[in-house]
């Protein structure tokens, strides 16, 4: 597995010189001598918070230092500055706000991380071929067989005005079942993240190609729990 590098090496301030310590993690978007605004264009979301690409966040501390970063960044700071650091102020509050958003959740966080070491990961990918979060998963074909011909038995239902509390019934427990299984999925997703951020690089390869294939059992679950949501909403309504 080859790693898609997303940066650079940070160049030093264009407005002191002062070169980036290496030694402390910090933002590439702000000089940390001078504090002014930097031109970056090739820093990956984690680069951006001046952190290791590791799953496993403090969240509350990733807040802060948004808001610390935001507060620094708003272009109401740069209303008497130059043209070019409008801009840049601009473009860094964008790759920030996406960088946070990210970030923030975990599995948009390991999505991420996973497309950084060359995985396609995420619905963009999913017409390509037989996506795997269009195929049901070998241990649940036979539920999922019973649960689309529920599904289409509620929809005619639906169509010509009967109601069927019995199928009803079967549907809301299979919506309780398949959200347990979610739910063991993101349990299975945070330790592969722990064995990811502990692991050499063997284990973290492993660890990549476990989480892409949960991942895929994530969207196809989520997508079945969609589609049982929507027929029992249109029946309670």
């Amino acid at each position: 597995m080859s790693i898609v590098s997303t940066t650079s090496a940070p160049a030093a301030c264009w407005a002191c010189n002062a070169a980036p310590n290496a030694v402390l993690a910090q933002s590439p978007l702000l000089c940390p001598a001078c504090g002014k605004v930097q031109p970056v264009s090739n820093s990956d979301y984690f680069q951006v918070f001046g952190l290791d690409r590791k799953l496993g966040l403090d969240t509350a501390t990733l807040e802060r230092e948004f808001h610390r970063l935001s507060r620094r960044l708003h272009p109401d700071r740069f209303a008497r500055a130059s043209a070019e650091e409008q801009q840049m102020s601009l473009a860094n509050t964008a790759l920030l706000n996406d960088a946070y958003r990210t970030l923030r959740d975990p599995i948009q966080r390991t999505e991420y991380m996973l497309k950084l070491e060359g995985l396609e990961i995420g619905e963009e990918h999913a017409g390509k071929g037989k996506s795997a979060d269009r195929q049901p998963p070998p241990d649940l074909l036979e539920e999922v067989f019973e649960l689309n011909m529920q599904l289409e038995e509620m929809r005619m239902n639906q169509k010509i005005g009967e109601n069927d509390p019995a199928l009803q019934a079967d549907l809301t427990g299979a919506r309780g079942k398949f959200e347990s299984l979610l739910a063991e999925v993101d349990s299975d997703l945070a330790a592969s993240g722990n064995t990811w951020d502990s692991g050499d690089r063997l284990t973290r390869e492993n660890a990549a190609k476990d989480m892409a294939a949960l991942l895929d059992r994530r969207r196809y679950l989520r997508n079945l729990l969609r589609d049982v949501n929507q027929v029992l909403s249109t029946a309670a309504a």
